[in-house]
């Protein structure tokens, strides 16, 4: 897809080559694929409003009652008291494992007989919460209330004796809360219908007769405009051109489609998530133990990353380049990447690249150029650059894509086990030796300041508490106070294991190239391998088990898991692009391409239009959707027109 050099004259008009059709095909795509972006960016605008209005119409009278001070993921309780004993109520989330109820207010005590009293509280509604009521001063059990709030609802419940040593509680729906979740809907519907008018629109378009007529009206506009430009002018000669003069053009190396549609997959995710995701809490981080849609996307990034060393690693020897070449390659990409993640992708870039009072120096792209520093250096000691003279009639032969490479995986194993040892045997002042949780009010309150352990502890040893990040996740559901960094040092190691697995899939690539069934097998061998050791490590439980997958700790299962995940998604990928071609891997293909210019323009100029704007309602999750969805989709316009032009920003 680079510049055409094509001769023109008016028989070359009349009688189009074959080179000439494919590449006005190329044009018509491209046009095509041009005008499907600029539609999904004014569709998406479209979706505000459409569910604003359904919003509004699903919530009823509710919108003449609600209360002013709610906000997104909120809702309005009243607790009507007809005891004749003070009410404390306190509440927990159901997400929060093992937590110290939270005081929520007092409801006074009856105080004129047959006129009970009241209290107002806003609860959260993002995950269901129990809610415990005791009497007050003798702190007696009276109820407890398990109970899933709906966004912006308006709730009573009713405090009534039933006996003399029994209280009843209920709850009341006074208003029906908002549906929160109809943006996605429509969200959903108008990217799947976007997708399916391309899809037909490119089946249409493959239609022989369809083709015939294109061209022919092709051919005719050709026609008349090379008789009015100068190349149809008496003063030059034109150039005959016919198929057996011109030789077809060499065939470009291949390339995997399949593993550029699984990085902008990761990207596109990642820039959505980073930008709000609507402010859904599933699209935010997991406070502490478990997974969500935004914990999938880096550790994949980073899987893709140890493919496209194996690859990259591979196509370099064979065309000579040495060893000591690509090992400076290495370093001086893997520098460039940290000093972008610390001058450029930093909050305090703003105060002056010299400002290193609060300066964060953990971050994704620093955790992506250790990662690739060390992966990429083990490869280069044990990769080959000719794969083909390799005995196939070994007993080995059918592992060879593992114990040709025996020494990094030693490596590998090693650097695992230092993890492991870390993080259950190194002494923390304070906690308990192995702690893996969140501190603040988990396990009872009894270790507040030792959030994440081991890893916490040598970030703040290592790095000092004003370098790191200043509000982990943690802190939504157990209210931690203490500094921790999800990008920490500890956590490094197991990104190179998830790194190193990515490898081992380029690996499979290279050795059974062209051989689809045999590459598709052993990612779905490695896929189940490492689900096996997740579900022994998890005891399939999201609390319980010997390892929880977390993303914070980038906790072994962590990565055991989503490695599993990223093995099936490429083989998902693999097939419908590279083996079938159901799928040409657009949109997501073109991010993939241009990854780190995305990544870091996204980071840049996220507060600039169009990918932010003053909304009207910032407490809407269709506005916030809205705006989301623009700025990836703008996103992935600007990727297209780069790879369009050919501007691909490589360090």
């Amino acid at each position: 897809m680079g510049k055409r050099n094509i001769n023109k004259n008016i028989q070359g008009a009349t009688s189009v080559a074959a080179p000439e059709k494919a590449q006005e095909s190329e044009m018509a795509n491209s046009r095509k694929y041009g005008m499907f972006y600029s539609s999904v960016i004014v569709s998406l605008i479209a979706i505000c409003v459409a569910t604003q209005k359904v919003e509004l119409s699903s919530s009823g009278i509710f919108q003449a009652q609600q209360h002013p001070k709610l906000k997104m993921d909120e809702a309005f309780l009243t607790v009507i008291n007809e005891l004749d004993t003070d009410v404390a109520v306190t509440w927990v989330s159901q997400r929060c494992y093992q937590c110290l109820y939270q005081e929520l207010g007092v409801v006074p005590a009856v105080t004129i007989p047959g006129q009970p009293s009241s209290e107002e509280f806003i609860v959260s509604t993002q995950h269901e919460i129990t809610l415990q009521f005791n009497s007050t001063p003798d702190s007696l059990d009276l109820c407890s209330v398990p109970f899933h709030f709906g966004e912006q609802g308006n709730y009573s419940l009713w405090l009534k004796n039933i006996s003399n040593s029994a209280v009843n509680c209920s709850i009341v729906t006074d208003a029906d809360p908002v549906n929160s979740y109809i943006p996605i809907l429509v969200a959903f519907l108008v990217f799947a219908g976007l997708g399916l008018l391309s899809a037909l629109g490119r089946a249409i378009l493959a239609l022989d007769l369809v083709r015939g007529v294109l061209f022919r009206i092709g051919g005719t506009m050709e026609t008349e405009r090379l008789i009015n430009s100068e190349l149809g002018s008496p003063g030059r000669t034109a150039t005959l051109v016919t198929d057996n003069i011109l030789p077809p053009p060499p065939s470009p190396s291949k390339r995997l489609r399949s593993l550029d549609t699984f990085r902008g997959i990761s990207l596109s995710i990642m820039v959505f998530v980073n930008y709000g995701g609507g402010r859904y809490w599933f699209f935010r981080h997991e406070s502490w133990n478990g997974l969500t849609v935004a914990d999938l996307v880096f550790p994949w990034f980073v899987f893709i990353m140890g493919t496209s060393i194996a690859l990259s690693m591979n196509s370099m020897l064979r065309f000579g380049s040495s060893r000591t070449s690509l090992l400076k390659k290495v370093v001086w990409r893997s520098l460039q990447l940290f000093i972008i993640g610390i001058l450029i992708i930093n909050p305090n870039y703003c105060q002056g690249f010299l400002s290193w009072d609060n300066l964060r120096i953990p971050g994704v792209l620093q955790r992506l150029a250790w990662s690739y520093l060390v992966v990429a250096c083990l490869d280069l000691l044990v990769a080959r650059a000719h794969l083909d003279i390799l005995p196939t009639d070994a007993w080995w032969s059918s592992c060879v894509d593992v114990l040709l490479y025996w020494p990094a995986w030693i490596f590998v194993l090693l650097l695992e086990i230092v993890w492991l040892c870390l993080t259950f045997l190194l002494p923390v002042p304070d906690c308990p030796t192995g702690y893996l949780g969140p501190g603040g009010i988990g396990d009872m309150g009894m270790y507040s300041n030792c959030t994440g352990g081991a890893a916490g502890h040598i970030d703040r040893w290592l790095l000092g508490e004003n370098h790191i990040y200043q509000t982990p996740s943690a802190r939504v559901i157990y209210d931690t106070h203490v500094p921790y960094d999800p990008e920490g040092v500890l956590g490094s190691i197991n990104s190179i294991v998830m790194a190193f697995l990515g490898l081992q899939a380029g690996k499979i690539i290279l050795h059974y190239r062209d051989l689809h069934s045999s590459i598709i097998s052993r990612f779905l061998i490695w896929g189940l391998f490492l689900g096996i050791i997740s579900a022994v490590l998890t005891k399939c439980s999201t609390d319980q088990g010997f390892i929880p997958v977390n993303k914070n700790l980038w906790s072994l299962s962590y990565v055991t898991t989503l490695a599993c995940f990223a093995y099936v998604l490429l083989v998902l990928v693999y097939y419908t692009i590279d083996v079938k071609k159901w799928w040409s891997g657009a949109p997501f293909f073109y991010p993939g391409m241009n990854s780190i210019l995305v990544y870091v323009g996204h980071e840049v100029f996220e507060d600039y239009f169009p990918f932010r704007w003053r909304m009207h309602n910032t407490q809407s999750h269709a506005e916030h959707l809205t705006q989301n969805l623009v700025a990836v989709s703008c996103w992935v316009l600007i990727s297209y027109v780069l790879y369009r032009k050919k501007i691909f920003w490589k360090i």
